[in-house]
């Protein structure tokens, strides 16, 4: 598979997931950044670790990015997420602003 590289942001995301780092993932977003999961959206410092606890790290969540596209402030990923609570193949669009993400969103798949 060949190597791809992300916005250093993004990037932060997917490190922190993996190394079931809570504290590293709410540091990867703007203090009022936002997970948007499915229409969920989970808001500031405290949506934010919420997120992380029930469907991401606190789920033993592991990601792998498989493609990624960035045009200005926006990434597109596709990838791989296997947990307690999903597995499966997902995409997210991540919007950064400066050195922080201030929205995770993972839309409906029909």
């Amino acid at each position: 598979m060949p190597h791809i590289t992300l916005p250093t942001p993004v990037q932060a995301v997917v490190d922190a997931i993996n190394a079931a780092d809570t504290d590293a993932f709410v540091a990867a977003f703007t203090e009022d950044g936002a997970v948007d999961d499915w229409g969920r959206v989970l808001r500031g410092r405290s949506g934010q670790r919420s997120w992380a606890d029930t469907d991401a790290i606190g789920a033993g969540a592991r990601i792998t990015v498989l493609e990624a596209d960035t045009v200005g402030d926006v990434t597109e990923i596709r990838f791989t997420w296997e947990s307690r609570v999903f597995n499966g193949e997902s995409s997210a669009v991540v919007t950064v602003d400066g050195d922080h993400v201030s929205l995770f969103r993972i839309p409906p798949h029909a």
